[in-house]
């Protein structure tokens, strides 16, 4: 396909599906939020299952594979022994892709996990002795997984066996956590490559924006509050033809993305967490749907009217014109929905450009609004990626799927006073916190490794 690309109205518009996914955030009072951690009062309780953070990107150093990414368990802290954090063997974990626009997935990698514990009445250590490989005998507990592919010529066992990468205990358990984590990807049927394990917490931000807004003078800014956290990482790499619609990259390059967690009940697996885009059930659903909107499908969105109407007139722009006297636009925001529910194309909405709409796929049938990430597999990665996506004249990130350094935070802040009307940033108005206190790796799973030092110990 031809990617057609209106620039100018996409540095002035496009970003502003980043804020619809952030704009709530200023309205909680729960200061430990970020994304979507702890978004929703049932899943608050559950951290297991709670979904955090979901990325889609190209590979930046294999351009013809799509690497998908989702995070759970939030605000791991490094010294959280003797139990240390692990998946729910009574739960499914998924990351789904809809190809064709119908809201339904197509394509659904799933994990399932168990745990094998050795320590029994003998010890309550993790592990009784340094820890150099992961099928080490001094390594008592872990966890092992089954990866399955599920699409509509049935379910595949891509991989039954597998070894999560431990929790990052510290210098004297794990010497070399680094090689240890390595042995954790393993290979795929067909050329992609898989993960399963702690990562540090890739989302940056201040959180202190809870507080009227960065202290109602931008004075709270400059501290990446998720600094030294951890989360627990699922991944996978594979070739774009494997997550088209008709296995065909290049006439189907446009994919929705979000990932769930299903948890065993009396009644079966019941879907208890959801995410696609950053903070979308943390802070633009109203409190009374935020459980009900993790237990849905993305093919009921469009059914729920409240939702819609605080992504048409979003109460953030207000706050901002309020507080700061940065004028709100005009509503209703009819661009946020295209950017929001329908993805950009010129036949979706008001922004004239083709960029990340299942319509764009040659083969797709009838749109069905619904929010998830959209990710453009035909666009290559950015040799010099700029932090603010879309908004920075970036195509290749965010909203345009989400990689690790798009820094969304920046980009809604600015979009919702007003740049995602007039392409003109307002000066000053940023958390200053432009990327992750760690860097990222260069190959998959490209997150950055655990840390083994307590959060109050951070410098």
């Amino acid at each position: 396909m031809e990617l057609r690309i209106n620039r100018r109205a996409l540095v002035g518009l496009g970003v502003a599906a980043a804020l619809t996914a952030s704009s709530f955030a200023l309205l909680r009072t729960d200061t430990g939020s970020a994304s979507s951690h702890r978004e929703a009062p049932a899943i608050a309780g559950d951290p297991r299952n709670d979904n955090t953070d979901t990325y889609a990107f190209v590979s930046p150093d294999k351009p013809g594979t799509v690497t998908l990414l989702a995070n759970w368990i939030p605000f791991e802290e490094p010294q959280g022994g003797p139990n240390f954090y692990t998946f729910d063997t009574k739960s499914r974990y998924n990351i789904k892709i809809d190809n064709n626009g119908d809201a339904q997935p197509d394509v659904t990698y799933q994990w399932t996990f168990r745990d094998e514990d050795r320590r029994g009445t003998n010890t309550f250590l993790y592990n009784n002795g340094p820890v150099t490989s992961l099928n080490d005998a001094n390594l008592l507990y872990r966890q092992h997984y089954t990866l399955k592919v599920v699409t509509a010529k049935g379910t595949r066992t891509l991989i039954q066996d597998g070894i999560v990468a431990p929790s990052n205990v510290g210098p004297a358990s794990m010497p070399d956590y680094g090689t240890l984590r390595a042995q954790a990807v393993k290979g795929l049927p067909g050329g992609g490559r898989t993960f399963a394990g702690q990562a540090d917490d890739p989302f940056f931000l201040d959180l202190r924006v809870f507080d009227l807004l960065y202290g109602g003078n931008l004075s709270e800014v400059g501290q990446d509050t998720l600094q030294g956290y951890g989360v627990h990482t699922l991944a996978v790499q594979v070739p774009a033809a494997e997550l088209a619609l008709k296995g065909d990259a290049k006439r189907n390059p446009v994919i929705g993305v979000w990932s769930t967690t299903d948890k065993w009940s009396p009644k079966g697996y019941v879907q208890v967490s959801r995410l696609g885009q950053a903070l979308v059930n943390e802070v633009v659903v109203p409190a009374g749907l935020k459980d009900a909107f993790n237990s849905l499908p993305p093919a009921k969105d469009a059914d729920i009217p409240a939702v819609v109407k605080r992504v048409t007139d979003p109460e953030v722009a207000r706050l901002l014109e309020f507080i700061y006297g940065i004028k709100a636009p005009a509503t209703p925001r009819n661009d946020l929905v295209e950017i929001f529910l329908t993805g950009i194309a010129k036949g979706n909405g008001p922004i004239k450009a083709d960029l990340n709409s299942q319509t764009l796929n040659k083969d797709a049938g009838k749109l069905r609004p619904s929010e998830m990430l959209r990710l453009n597999m035909s666009i290559p990665p950015s040799k010099d990626p700029n932090r603010l996506g879309v908004l920075g004249g970036d195509l290749q990130g965010y909203p345009n799927g989400r990689r690790l350094g798009d820094d969304v935070v920046d980009i809604s802040l600015q979009a919702m006073a007003g740049a995602a009307q007039t392409g003109k940033l307002v000066p000053g108005l940023t958390d200053k916190v432009d990327r992750n206190d760690k860097p990222f790796l260069q190959s998959f799973p490209y997150v950055a490794l655990p840390g083994n030092v307590a959060v109050n110990q951070q410098k």
